[in-house]
């Protein structure tokens, strides 16, 4: 998904990354939907050589022609209509994330002007550190769609002190998650974690392919995890708004914290991220506890980096 010039080093269609993810991601959701569950007939003594849909099927299904899906699923997605795209969306039973992937990915592969970089540096407004800083009883942070922590309050930093661990700033949850022999221990369902990382860092990919810094994290990340590598080749995207956290904090134990997400107003790239404990349970008695160290223990302060935001860079072109 990287690279905006060839190894000759002259410009290179921009369009061709697109086109290549739009290739995958639809050829990945064809082998997930049998013609079972699409509701088309299996004859018995048919010899299939795809275990999903074929292309013709989903054109069926879809209301279109064999070979416009043809081209689509080529990468062709000049002049997609909006009731096309909704046709093979139903055909290939995407979730809303899957949905809005696919828009992205097709608005990617349409357009002819060089991409709009995104700005070098992310600043946390002074007014949200204060939000993120009053509340003073629940684990708040700011990230971006990389995964970065770009801000957090006390008991945030607390929460994710093996996070703050890694030298690397800001500090990166999906780094963390496949990097870092600990990231089992903390997350006590790392499986559903990692998935989840996988899914997002996906979903902004298809937003932006040419966010330089997302292209190096995931270029590492596939370097040096066979893990990530795998789940990354499935092209699965996930909303990941709301739930419960299953943690494991080396001080206080275990903790179950359900989480929810909030747009940060003025940057959609940034989102507040809030984790809380269920009233007079265990983990409300750990998070307590938790806050308590928090107060008392200067390491959280030291662990904290002086500036979240990303150092600037004079390669990168602004919005």
């Amino acid at each position: 998904m990287a690279g905006r010039k060839d190894p000759n080093g002259t410009n290179r269609d921009i369009r061709d990354d697109f086109r290549a993810e739009i290739r995958e991601f639809l050829g990945t959701r064809r082998s997930k939907v049998t013609p079972e569950q699409a509701g088309l007939p299996v004859y018995g003594g048919e010899r299939r050589r795809v275990t999903g849909l074929r292309r013709e099927e989903v054109a069926l299904l879809a209301g279109i022609s064999s070979e416009y899906y043809t081209r689509l699923e080529r990468g062709n997605a000049t002049g997609v209509s909006e009731s096309v795209i909704e046709g093979i969306a139903q055909a290939l039973q995407l979730d809303e994330a899957e949905r809005i992937h696919l828009i992205d990915l097709l608005r990617g592969a349409g357009t002819t002007r060089p991409p709009r970089r995104r700005p070098a540096q992310q600043r946390i407004r002074p007014a949200v550190q204060r939000v993120l800083d009053s509340m003073t009883g629940t684990p708040a942070f700011v990230l971006n769609g990389r995964g970065d922590i770009l801000a957090a309050n006390r008991l945030g930093r607390a929460l994710f002190s093996p996070v703050y661990a890694d030298p690397g700033r800001p500090p990166n949850n999906a780094r963390f998650i496949f990097l870092n022999p600990h990231a089992t221990e903390f997350f006590r369902d790392w499986d559903q974690v990692a998935g989840d990382a996988v899914a997002m860092l996906r979903a902004e990919a298809g937003r932006d392919l040419y966010d330089r810094r997302l292209t190096d994290l995931i270029g590492e990340l596939s370097t040096r995890s066979e893990e990530f590598r795998h789940r990354w080749a499935a092209h699965n995207v996930r909303m990941h708004t709301t739930g419960v956290k299953l943690l494991h904090h080396p001080v206080v134990g275990d903790l179950d914290l359900p989480f929810e997400t909030f747009p940060v107003g003025g940057d959609p790239s940034q989102f507040l991220l809030t984790y809380t404990a269920e009233p007079a349970s265990p983990s409300q008695d750990a998070l307590n506890l938790l806050a308590s160290w928090a107060a008392t223990d200067d390491d959280i302060e030291r662990s904290t980096p002086a500036d979240d935001s990303e150092p600037a860079d004079s390669t990168e072109t602004p919005d």
